[in-house]
């Protein structure tokens, strides 16, 4: 075997090799992405709660206080 025919072998090797990176690489981004949405979404769902127990909080704050105010 030449060389040349080693060195051919050897580049359309890499070539293979660089297109299944380059692949992998657009797979990854892909789910990268899809990761990325669902921890925004996960991230609005926890501030929606945090919101939704700080209403909780003020609404039993409320309660006491009326109640103190009848025991008084």
């Amino acid at each position: 075997m030449s060389a040349l025919q080693k060195l051919q072998e050897k580049i359309t090797q890499w070539k293979a090799d660089h297109e299944a990176i380059k692949s992998e690489n657009a797979q990854l981004k892909a789910e990268l992405s899809s990761v990325s949405g669902s921890q925004n979404e996960k991230d609005a769902l926890i501030e929606s709660l945090k919101r939704e127990l700080a209403e909780k909080d003020a609404e039993i704050e409320k309660i006491i206080a009326q109640v103190e105010a009848l025991l008084s």
